[in-house]
């Protein structure tokens, strides 16, 4: 078995044809297919299904699959450890984050890491809660930055970075929005605009308003936070999210109110997998993130 049958399998496993495929590695069909045939040859089984022009992976395929994407990242990692021995403050570090943490606390640390180790780069990977945690477990990062920290798993290991508090976000005209605190039972009538079904953020407002007695009526749905919050700027229904979301720009025709009862938070950390070792740039990070908000923390209290 060798690395280019490998990589060519994943290519036409992914685009499930193979001129696409070929066409992505810049090679002759001819070679693309002469090389899953000789896979399939020296593995004694079919990987791929024939339907015309279009194929589409056998059960035993999505089986191997799995397998040598893992291995294919094992390879990539161990070639940027050599790379990055020599001299590990210039490596790259490729890095998952969820949307509540990308205007603010994921650039931040970034800028003072940067200040620090200014020839680091960054490879960003935006995703959802469940798309990290499956990308660290595979190994297509092995860092992650979500919020809040999910349960202890076998294979991923997670650090608590700093708790936030949950804020409500009402258009300024609402009845409360002079108000300096709320209870949350008081939004019991208004209409939401949250994240869809799926977001974890969704199931943390839910949970809260469910402890409290009532269903929320959500009347829109965001997928990002900058859509959610023009919702509301526009009037159209009232929020919950992040304080450190809106730090540093209030949207407009906005006010932010603590809520009181219950005091909503939710924890926000890293995840690293738990079979693999840290490539050395990503473990100067790692330690280095974990540094800064203890720092932050005690400077804030």
């Amino acid at each position: 078995m060798e690395l280019r049958q490998i990589k060519y399998f994943i290519e036409v496993a992914k685009r499930e044809h193979v001129t696409e495929a070929a066409n992505a590695l810049h090679v002759a069909q001819s070679a693309v297919s002469r090389q899953i045939f000789n896979l399939e040859e020296e593995l004694g089984v079919d990987l791929f299904i024939r339907e015309g022009r279009t194929v589409r992976l056998t059960r035993i395929g999505k089986i191997f699959l799995e397998h040598m994407e893992r291995a294919i990242n094992v390879i990539d990692d161990a070639k940027q450890v050599v790379e990055e021995y020599v001299d590990p403050e210039k490596g790259t570090i490729h890095i998952g984050f969820s949307a509540s943490l990308a205007s603010y606390i994921l650039p931040t640390a970034i800028y003072y890491f940067r200040k620090q180790y200014p020839d680091v780069k960054f490879v960003l990977n935006q995703g959802s809660y469940s798309e990290l945690i499956e990308a660290v477990i595979k190994g297509e990062i092995n860092i992650a930055i979500l919020g809040p920290i999910p349960a202890e798993q076998e294979k991923i290991k997670s650090t608590v970075l700093f708790t936030e508090d949950i804020i409500a976000l009402l258009p300024t005209n609402h009845p409360l929005s002079r108000r300096s605190s709320i209870k949350l039972i008081e939004l019991r009538d208004d209409s939401f605009v949250l994240f869809p079904k799926g977001f974890i953020l969704r199931d943390v407002i839910m949970e809260g308003c469910l402890q409290r007695g009532f269903q929320p009526k959500v009347s829109f749905e965001g997928k990002d936070l900058d859509a959610i919050k023009g919702l509301v700027s526009a009037g159209l229904g009232v929020t919950l999210i992040p304080e450190v979301t809106i730090v540093d720009c209030l949207p407009r025709a906005t006010v932010k109110i603590p809520i009181i009862e219950p005091n909503l938070k939710r924890s926000v950390g890293s995840i690293i997998p738990t079979e693999r070792e840290l490539l050395p740039t990503e473990k100067l990070f790692h330690q280095f993130i974990k540094d800064f908000f203890m720092r932050l923390e005690h400077y804030q209290n």
